[in-house]
């Protein structure tokens, strides 16, 4: 294997144990809530990219399929976080929207969250931080560009069982 393709490798390694590590950190500490990671992801994206949306929208944001995020709303309903509300000119969808009630545990999740970013990315200079930012939003765009027909849907695993590297 050549310098590059090793540093590549690694870089790829590297991205995917480090987010696996940073979503379990989050993940462990917000179970503490009663939240399950695909609650506390939804509640979320709702509270960070607005509520309001079909549920097939929020689905597609959080790259998850429809039928998946069924199962996540209905515990969210019951819990009084969100309520589903149908859409005038079409029957089946419905939009998902924040209660009152979910204020405050969002309020938690983000000091927690904010406070594992802290411990991950300390003694990081910023400058470090606005380089790697950098590099990852455009290996983002180079993604997009380069659709592969069997990237999961979910970030998981593909048709042949392999991870990203």
């Amino acid at each position: 294997m050549s310098a590059q393709a090793q540093l590549r490798y690694r870089v790829g390694r590297t991205i995917g144990r480090v987010a696996r590590r940073w979503r379990a950190r989050l993940d462990a500490r917000i179970a503490a809530f009663g939240l399950t990671e695909s609650r506390w992801l939804a509640l979320l994206d709702l509270a960070r990219n607005g509520d309001g949306v079909t549920q097939k929208e929020l689905a597609a944001r959080l790259a998850i399929e429809a039928p998946s995020l069924v199962r996540t709303l209905d515990w969210l309903e019951r819990e009084g976080l969100v309520e589903r509300r149908g859409v005038a000119h079409d029957r089946r969808a419905k939009t998902v929207h924040l209660t009152a009630k979910a204020a405050p545990l969002l309020r938690r999740i983000e000091e927690v969250a904010a406070r594992v970013r802290a411990e991950i990315l300390a003694g990081i200079p910023e400058d470090d931080l606005a380089t790697c930012l950098r590099v990852l939003e455009r290996a983002a765009l180079n993604l997009a560009a380069t659709p592969d027909a069997e990237e999961p849907a979910d970030g998981g695993e593909d048709a042949r069982g392999h991870r990203a590297a």
